[in-house]
């Protein structure tokens, strides 16, 4: 009778190296797909917060005033508007700060778990006076401008959200804390002034971007009679 010849030990180490070799081949893949839908689900949810703006806009006669971007969660009032109700009319306290998801009654955070970076122009964000049923007239303009780090792609804007991808560099955690590190134009986007980049991402930019175009608006205040 012949013996039954097992695998060596080279044998094994070589079987070994090829599953270990098709696994890895399989987990990048894997981990691209995970990436392209967490994008697809961020992006969706930046749609959610520009229709959430506009809805609260239309409701409120301004937009809503940014949250104070390093309270954690966990704090009471955690995600609403930083607002003076001590002056007439009451003024945002912060021009740039998250998304006040609490406020809002969405998500708090992007597909990576930061929070939303979002800037606005003042004036558009105080409480009407004087009988008015909006803080601004059909002739104002914001103050915030949206680049391809080239050019300008829009100008007048009242106010810009930004996702800070997957590295979330500028972008700021659930605790309240700041992801540090952004350089290039991922610190223009994290760096508290009025320019913003939106472009396509590449290794070094991850960024995602909306905005509120003055005129989108302007009409959507007109159709819900908040202007003339």
């Amino acid at each position: 009778m012949k013996k039954t010849r097992g695998f060596t030990l080279v044998e094994l180490a070589i079987s070994l190296a090829i599953i270990g070799l098709l696994l890895g081949m399989l987990v990048v893949p894997l981990n691209a797909q995970v990436d392209q839908q967490r994008t697809s689900d961020t992006q969706k949810h930046l749609q959610v917060i520009h229709d959430a703006v506009l809805g609260f806009a239309v409701a409120n006669g301004r937009l809503p005033c940014p949250a104070i971007a390093t309270t954690p969660n966990t704090t009471a009032g955690a995600g609403t508007e930083s607002r003076n109700t001590g002056v007439v009319p009451a003024v945002c306290t912060n021009t740039e700060g998250v998304v006040p998801w609490t406020t809002l009654g969405i998500a708090e955070t992007d597909a990576w778990g930061r929070r939303f970076t979002y800037r606005i122009t003042p004036e558009f964000a105080n409480d009407p006076v004087g009988g008015l049923q909006a803080t601004f007239t059909l002739t104002d303009n914001g103050s915030i401008t949206i680049t391809n780090g080239t050019i300008n792609i829009a100008t007048n804007v009242v106010a810009a959200v930004v996702s800070h991808g997957k590295n979330g560099v500028g972008g700021y955690q659930m605790t309240g804390t700041q992801i540090a590190g952004a350089a290039g134009d991922e610190l223009v986007n994290a760096n508290a002034d009025n320019t913003f980049v939106s472009k396509t991402p590449d290794p070094a930019f991850d960024d995602l971007l909306t905005w509120i175009s003055p005129n989108v608006l302007k009409s959507r205040m007109i159709a819900g009679n908040r202007l003339p």
